[in-house]
């Protein structure tokens, strides 16, 4: 028991490393970001002990890094992890875009161009009529008809 006492304190970082790996490998299976941040700290514990063969300053060094990594990058790692995108998909994502009147557009009907697509169109106002050629933007989407309404200032034809 004296030998394998001596060898682990001879060999202190080794431990530590081992530790750190068990400790990221149950991260990989958790995805808690706690796990990993107790490996780091087991990674600086055993960088701790290579460097200066001392246990008392090994295990401080890994108990002040993991306790810091779990205050300062764990709650900021979470906090991006858990934001979502702001993505439109589908014709949901034409709401808002730029588009040019190829026939009369009114409260009747009409057809635009959004994206180089061919749209059946009406007026979003229903006293509004917008000649072909104008920039409009999309107010909304229902089936396949859009809802738009004359653009204010120049903008590029054929958005």
């Amino acid at each position: 028991m004296g030998e394998w006492l001596r060898w682990l304190g001879e060999h202190l970082w080794v431990v530590f490393g081992v530790i750190a790996v068990a400790l990221a490998a149950i991260e990989v299976l958790t995805l808690d970001l706690v796990f990993i941040m107790l490996a780091a700290g087991a990674l600086a514990g055993a960088l701790a002990a290579g460097i200066t063969g001392n246990a008392v300053i090994a295990i401080a060094a890994s108990v002040v890094v993991a306790l810091g990594m779990l205050a300062a990058v764990r709650p900021i790692a979470l906090r991006h992890l858990k934001q979502v995108p702001n993505t439109k998909i589908g014709v949901q994502a034409l709401v808002g875009r730029k588009g040019v009147v190829l026939e009369r557009v009114d409260a009747h009907g009409g057809r635009v161009k959004i994206g180089g697509e061919t749209w059946s169109a009406r007026a979003y106002d229903d006293t509004s009529v917008i000649e072909p050629g104008q920039t409009v933007d999309v107010a909304s989407i229902d089936g396949a008809t859009a809802y738009v309404y004359e653009s204010e200032g120049p903008w590029p034809i054929g958005s």
